[in-house]
C-alpha cells in the first residue's frame, strides 16, 4: 500500500478548473519533485493534499485512511508543509516557533519540545539562532527554520511549495543543501520547484504538471533527458516559440518579418540568426509554399537549453518536401542555412522542420 494515494482529485475556484482528475501514488521514502509552467496547479495540488485548499472532488488516502476536513488535524500532523514565504510567527523566537506545535498538538512537555527543537536546529545549522526572532534572520535562515519546524511535528511526509522561490540566489544553495541531506534520511518528500538541476539530482521521480494534471511522470533521467510528451520536451528544453497562420498568397510578409524580429529581440537571439530565420522564411514560405500549396502554418522556435533555432511549416498537398520542389536558388539558400531538414507526411499534411 502506498503511503499517499490520490484518486481523481479535482479543484475548482468558481468556474475556473485548476486541477482535474489527478491520480498519483507516493511510496514511503520517495522524493518526488513537481515541475511545470506557472499556473498549472502545482502549488494548488500540495495545498489540496494538506487541506489548506480542500479538493472539490476526489480522494486522498494517507496510510490507507481517507483524508478530509473532518480529520484535518490528523492529516496535517502526518503531512508537514514548508511554504514559499516561510510562514514563521514573527512575534515568537526561533525556538518558540519550533516548540509551539509540539506542545499544543503533540502534547509534549515544554522541556521535551525544546530538546527536540534544539536537535533539529543543529540539523539545519542554526543552533546559535535559537533565541533570534525571524526579523533577525536572512531569507535562507528563515526557510531552514521553517524546515526544522515541519520536522518537529514528526510528519510521515513533507510538502515543499517552491522552498527557494522567495530567496536571493545566494541563499538558494543553503536551503537545497538541507533538503538534500533530508533526502538521505529516508523521509518522504513532495517538492514543487523551479530549480531544474536540484530536481534532477534529488528525485526518485518527477511529475511534470500541465493542463491541470500530472501530464508526464517518470524518473529524472527520462524527464530531463528523454521526455516522451511534447509539452514536457518544450518545458525541459526551455523552448520559446510563436506561430503564424498564412491563409492566402497575399499575406502580409512584412508583418511576419516583424514578428520574427520581435521574437528574436525578446529572447536575446543573435542578429545573424534573426536574419537567417527571416531569409529562410522568405525563400521557403513566400517563394515556395504559398505559391504551390496555398495556406500553411508556420512556427518559429528557440531552445534556450540546447541553443537551437528553427522553423517548421505545415501545409496540405501531395506528399512532397517543399525544399525538394523549390526553385534552384531558393533550395540552395535553405540548404546552405540549415543544419538539418526533416519532412513528414500524415493525414494529407506535410510537416517540414528546419534546424538552423
Amino acid at each position: 500500500m502506498s503511503l499517499l494515494s490520490v484518486r481523481n482529485l479535482s479543484k475548482k475556484f468558481g468556474e475556473n478548473v485548476i486541477l482535474e482528475n489527478v491520480d498519483a501514488d507516493i511510496e514511503k521514502g520517495e522524493v518526488v519533485t513537481i515541475i511545470g509552467p506557472s499556473g498549472t496547479g502545482k502549488s494548488t495540488f500540495l495545498r489540496a493534499l494538506n487541506m489548506l485548499d480542500p479538493p472539490t472532488s476526489g480522494e486522498i488516502l494517507l496510510d490507507g485512511e481517507l483524508a478530509s476536513t473532518n480529520n484535518i488535524n490528523a492529516v496535517r500532523r502526518k503531512m508537514g508543509m514548508v511554504f514559499q514565504n516561510f510562514g514563521l510567527f514573527s512575534h515568537l523566537s526561533v525556538l518558540q516557533n519550533l516548540t509551539l506545535g509540539q506542545v499544543s498538538l503533540l502534547k509534549k512537555t515544554k522541556a521535551q519540545a525544546e530538546e527536540k527543537s534544539l536537535e533539529l536546529l543543529k540539523t539545519v545549522g542554526l543552533s546559535e539562532r535559537a533565541s533570534f526572532y525571524p526579523a533577525q534572520l536572512s531569507g535562507g535562515q528563515k526557510q531552514r527554520v521553517a524546515i526544522a519546524r515541519a520536522l518537529a511535528m514528526e510528519p510521515e511526509i513533507i510538502l515543499f511549495d517552491e522552498p527557494t522561490s522567495a530567496l536571493d540566489p545566494t541563499m538558494v544553495s543553503e536551503v537545497t543543501a538541507v533538503i538534500r541531506s533530508l533526502a538521505k534520511t529516508g523521509i518522504t518528500m513532495l517538492i514543487v520547484t523551479h530549480e531544474m538541476k536540484f530536481a534532477e539530482d534529488i528525485s526518485n521521480r518527477v511529475f511534470y504538471m500541465d493542463e491541470g494534471c500530472i501530464y508526464e511522470s517518470d524518473t529524472p533521467q527520462v524527464i530531463f533527458n528523454e521526455p516522451k510528451k511534447e509539452k514536457t520536451k518544450m518545458f525541459i528544453n526551455r523552448i520559446r516559440s510563436f506561430e503564424y497562420e498564412i491563409t492566402s498568397e497575399e499575406y502580409d510578409f512584412y508583418e511576419l518579418l516583424g514578428r520574427i524580429e520581435t521574437f528574436c529581440f525578446h529572447n536575446g537571439i543573435d542578429g545573424n540568426i534573426a536574419r537567417k530565420l527571416s531569409l529562410v522564411t522568405e525563400e521557403l514560405v513566400s517563394d515556395t509554399i504559398t505559391p504551390r500549396y496555398g495556406n500553411c502554418k508556420l512556427a518559429v522556435s528557440y531552445s534556450e537549453k540546447l541553443g537551437q533555432y528553427g522553423l517548421s511549416a505545415a501545409y496540405r498537398g501531395a506528399n512532397e518536401n517543399a525544399v525538394d520542389v523549390a526553385d534552384e536558388l531558393s533550395a540552395m539558400i535553405i540548404r546552405k542555412s540549415a543544419k538539418e531538414i526533416t519532412h513528414t507526411f500524415a493525414d494529407g499534411v506535410n510537416t517540414l522542420k528546419i534546424s538552423l
